[in-house]
């Protein structure tokens, strides 16, 4: 079995875990082509428009859950947009991007372990000052990196008592569209352009990220596999950040 079979493999399953809670993927996708040797080039515009997919599809079901709190998502989204634009347009040298991602994987990774970001009881509104300072950081390094930020937002809420978990889900996957979608026009108005086999990798994300929005909205708790993505990412961020 050569290596595209096994990417085209793992790809669906990685796509069902981040929608089963609330996430777009980015950062499993940028992992797994980290691992596979993929450029940035490739990667950057790659992991968005997986995003913009299979975070679609998550917020959907989670919309339909009635877990959807439009206050919260403009306090973080007003500022994430723009940012995330600016951050598309910049071009980040090789070996600098590979530290930045590897950096933001430790986070992920710390995420998928259930390290922080825990539901507690107590939940306080979000002051409008705080949603667009936290928005404008995390949508910079959506854009510069190429990741949705779902995986930073949704425990930020929850470390803050905005919301709870699902609420913090909902609210994510919508985040995480739209910071994909503002960063790729912001690498698209700089001439990057699309790998064609990014259309492949659109469809069998799609499907595992269908599966994973539904029944993530419902009752499941995929711990098994969350080790097992955790396992996938600690991998790559080891090679990131030492070639």
């Amino acid at each position: 079995m050569d290596s595209t079979t096994i990417f085209l493999i793992i790809l669906p399953v990685v796509a069902f875990l981040y929608a089963s809670v609330g996430h777009g993927g980015a950062s499993g996708y940028l992992a797994m082509m980290a691992l596979f040797s993929f450029s940035p080039e490739v990667m950057r515009p790659t992991a968005l428009l997986l995003n913009l997919f299979v975070a679609a599809i998550s917020f959907y079901h989670y919309w339909r859950s009635g877990y959807f709190n439009p206050k919260l998502f403009l306090a973080f989204a007003i500022g994430s947009i723009p940012l995330s634009f600016l951050g598309g347009m910049i071009e980040v040298d090789t070996k600098i991007y590979k530290v930045i991602l590897g950096v933001f994987l430790i986070f992920a990774i710390l995420k998928m372990l259930q390290v922080f970001g825990k539901e507690r009881n107590e939940i306080r509104p979000v002051k409008m000052h705080q949603g667009i300072l936290v928005g404008a950081g995390i949508g910079f390094f959506s854009g510069l990196i190429g990741i949705g930020g779902g995986i930073i937002l949704s425990p930020v809420i929850l470390l803050m008592h905005w919301g709870k978990m699902k609420e913090a889900a909902a609210v994510s996957a919508l985040f995480i569209w739209v910071n994909s979608a503002s960063g790729m026009v912001g690498q698209i108005s700089t001439g990057i352009k699309l790998d064609p086999n990014a259309w492949w990798f659109v469809f069998l994300a799609l499907v595992g990220g269908y599966l994973g929005g539904y029944f993530g909205s419902k009752k499941i708790n995929s711990q098994g596999v969350r080790y097992l993505l955790a396992f996938v990412l600690i991998l790559a961020s080891v090679k990131l950040l030492l070639t």
